[in-house]
């Protein structure tokens, strides 16, 4: 959900990474992060479409990590589909594929890309 000084803008159904169930505890294990982080970047030379960046890890995260001895990881994105593979459109929904990001159609993530600002605080919950 997308939400503009606390008013519901836009609902969009995400894929997410290949096993969503928890919050994402360490590099490789297919999950995508869960609370709060920020938008800390913006690529329109995305191997995936565009994307924005999300500012995981955080302390907490890096914490949790390092207690079970495993990196973090890092480069969480908010992405479009594959280049080349757009034609795939909705249908990328029918099952979660990222390796822990948020995946969502080119077209969904152009109207995030042009109107969401580097710096905005968004939750990532189950």
């Amino acid at each position: 959900m997308a939400y503009s000084k606390g008013q519901l803008m836009k609902t969009y159904k995400i894929s997410l990474g290949r096993n969503p169930m928890g919050d994402k505890a360490f590099e490789g294990d297919k999950k995508t992060p869960e609370g709060v982080y920020f938008i800390n970047a913006k690529n329109p030379n995305s191997v995936c479409y565009k994307n924005l960046g999300i500012s995981y890890p955080n302390k907490q995260d890096i914490e949790v990590s390092k207690n079970l001895g495993k990196p973090p990881g890092g480069n969480i994105k908010i992405h479009g589909l594959t280049n080349g593979a757009g034609f795939i459109g909705k249908f990328q929904r029918w099952f979660d594929w990222t390796a822990g990001c948020i995946a969502l159609t080119d077209q969904e993530v152009e109207e995030l890309y042009n109107t969401v600002e580097i710096g905005t605080k968004i939750e990532i919950k189950p």
